[in-house]
């Protein structure tokens, strides 16, 4: 019976659509949505505005996991970036879980076809605690190039509730500055 189940969910289909608002000090606030596909091994996923404003993405993906006690998800990516911005980009989701903490990570690296040295590494990594299976928080850390700051990474602090399919997350960079990036984040899981 497990293997028919397991079978079964090879062949199923996992999607999620997410929407990340931005909300920058002296600079334009924007939204940023991403879609994933995920079918057993297969990752399909499409952003705008991720890597820089007026610019998509769309990716490939392979989804790697194991673990029992320590569980652990790696996806290698391959991406294609047009817009503003045109360029390819490998690239790679990981997440970690151990109890009550979680590690998740993103990042890539864009060969701008269209001007080299306009070249960059992208990084978005979480750290946090579920005290209860709703809530999460936690410290922050993303390197961009979507809005224009005077630190190249920038640090924060995160809060999530989950509820059925839904997630919604606040995050908060550079709280010690007179003007914080606020985001805020909805996803839901289909």
């Amino acid at each position: 019976m497990a293997a028919l189940a397991a079978a079964s969910d090879e062949k199923a289909w996992a999607f999620s659509l997410s929407a990340s608002s931005y909300f920058v000090p002296d600079d334009t606030d924007y939204v940023q949505p991403t879609f994933t596909a995920d079918r057993g091994s297969l990752h399909l996923e499409a952003r705008y505005n991720y890597e820089s404003p007026d610019t998509g993405s769309v990716w490939i993906g392979y989804n790697f996991s194991g673990g029992n006690e320590l569980e652990w998800e790696f996806t290698p990516m391959l991406g294609g970036v047009f817009g503003d911005t045109t360029g390819i980009a490998p690239g790679y989701e990981f997440s970690a879980t151990f109890g009550k903490i979680a590690f998740y990570s993103e990042g890539e690296y864009v060969f701008d076809t269209g001007h080299s040295e306009e070249s960059f590494f992208y990084n978005w990594s979480e750290l946090s605690v579920s005290p209860v299976e709703w809530f999460r928080f936690g410290l922050v850390g993303q390197r961009t190039r979507a809005y224009q700051t005077d630190l190249d990474f920038q640090r924060g602090l995160l809060a999530g509730f989950s509820w059925k399919r839904l997630e919604l997350t606040t995050y908060v960079f550079n709280p010690d500055r007179s003007n914080p990036t606020w985001v805020l984040s909805l996803e839901v899981n289909f």
